[in-house]
């Protein structure tokens, strides 16, 4: 290994973070959404491999609209582009799009229309649809095949040792989440502080996931239960981003003892699950002695931490259901216009600033199960995320983004007005057709609600 290239030190972690500071004119928007496929036919997960499975979406992909292939053990598992976008694989074989980074929200909603275009072009002749859910309505999880990425298999061994849910994040569950910058340390936790503390309200306005293996769960957004009893060690709600030791340095003396997966050499993935990044940079990771880590390794380690928010050398929302393209465009609309405007920063700290560890986690709880009518001191979700959307607007529109008619980023927050004008989360529009006209058959949510 190239001694050049290898870390010994926490500092150059936190310098390695502290370097995705940007000044604001350079802020950009990046935002990743998954989905779940399924035979049209049978309504049944598709399969990796087959005439009408993921391999046959992926290549075709890759052949109609210029998608290079990325192999693992000689089998396609994703897709890229030069400007930075890729597709790719989730455990249970849903479909991601990480976009690329884009200046406005415009951009973004071109972005995604663009995408569900191609997958709509290469799915239909197959026999393939795709919807958007925050957990899978019907499939059991040993109905859903495993994806063949060598990191999912240590993943998937070592999630039963740690909670009860892990495997069904890997599988049943998706997501919509956007990627936001910051231009400093004192910036970056404010909206780190801001977004987590405000994360449940994002959940509920986006709860898209009633229904457990074709029957109404009990929770509006199951996907957020999910991630209680996944894994204490990498997830939640980050009590100490609320205390003034906040910084990258204490992002990264956490992510040391966030326990490790995989250590990747050669191109194979090597299995050190529950080990520590902290051995590590000190050159004792059992199994490897005398050897320390790379900037990609820390990277990649990075990428197995799954909070509300997670830093990178960007923020990531984490809170949402995946749902329909409208929402999509939604999730980045909601965060970008009140995270990318100063006044409305200041606002949502203030919102929040009073909130107690208990409240906060208490409705992260409660959202889960009762959407919009959680509350927080007197204030119901709903009435929080009306104060946010009116916020979020006037941001959009103080950041005078135009499309070619000349209307301003915030009509794309639309959607999530609509949720608090009906008081109502898309979950319950769902629970109320499977209880009327559905007449309890869990198979029409496929038709009704497919891209």
């Amino acid at each position: 290994m190239n001694p050049d290239n290898v870390l010994t030190r926490p500092q150059e972690l936190v310098a390695w973070l502290a370097s995705g500071s940007r000044p604001k004119s350079e802020w950009r928007i990046g935002t990743e959404h998954e989905k779940f496929g399924f035979c049209t036919a049978t309504l049944e997960p598709l399969r990796y491999a087959g005439e009408n499975g993921i391999r046959a979406m992926l290549e075709g992909l890759a052949r109609e609209f210029d998608w290079e292939t990325v192999p693992e053990d000689g089998l396609p598992i994703a897709l890229k582009k030069p400007d930075g976008c890729s597709i790719t694989l989730e455990p249970g074989g849903q479909l991601e799009l990480s976009g690329a980074l884009l200046d406005n929200l415009h951009q973004t909603c071109s972005e995604v229309n663009t995408h569900l275009a191609e997958v709509r072009a290469v799915a239909e002749p197959l026999g393939i649809g795709f919807i958007g859910l925050g957990f899978h309505p019907s499939a059991r999880r040993e109905d859903i095949e495993w994806m063949p990425k060598a990191r999912y298999v240590i993943m998937r061994n070592y999630m039963p040792k740690v909670g009860t849910m892990g495997q069904d994040m890997m599988k049943r569950t998706c997501t919509v989440q956007v990627n936001l910058d910051f231009s400093s340390e004192a910036d970056m936790v404010a909206k780190f502080r801001a977004s987590l503390a405000l994360q449940p309200i994002a959940t509920a306005l986006f709860a898209n996931s009633p229904f457990v293996e074709g029957k109404p769960s009990g929770f509006l957004s199951y996907r957020s239960q999910v991630w209680t009893d996944t894994d204490r060690d990498r997830t939640g709600m980050l009590p100490w981003v609320f205390e003034d030791s906040m910084g990258f340095e204490r992002y990264v003396d956490w992510m040391l003892d966030v326990p490790m997966y995989f250590v990747r050499r050669d191109g194979r993935y090597i299995d050190v699950a529950g080990r520590s990044f902290r051995d590590f940079l000190a050159g004792k990771l059992p199994g490897l002695e005398g050897e320390y880590p790379t900037l990609a390794d820390w990277e990649d380690h990075l990428t197995t931490a799954f909070p509300e928010v997670r830093l990178k050398r960007f923020l990531e929302m984490r809170g949402a259901d995946g749902g329909p393209w409208r929402r999509l465009c939604a999730l980045p609309a909601f965060w970008v216009g009140l995270l990318y405007d100063e006044a409305n920063l200041a606002a949502c700290l203030d919102m929040s600033c009073e909130w107690s560890l208990e409240q906060r986690q208490r409705l992260r709880e409660d959202v889960a199960r009762i959407g919009l009518k959680a509350k927080v001191g007197n204030r119901s979700v709903g009435e929080l995320a009306r104060e946010l959307l009116n916020l979020a607007q006037a941001g959009l529109a103080r950041r005078q983004r135009f499309n070619g008619a000349g209307d301003h980023e915030g009509g794309f927050l639309n959607a999530l007005e609509e949720v608090v004008d009906r008081g109502t989360t898309p979950a319950e529009v769902k629970l109320a057709a499977y209880e009327t006209r559905w007449q309890g058959d869990i198979r029409q949510i496929f038709r009704e609600f497919a891209y």
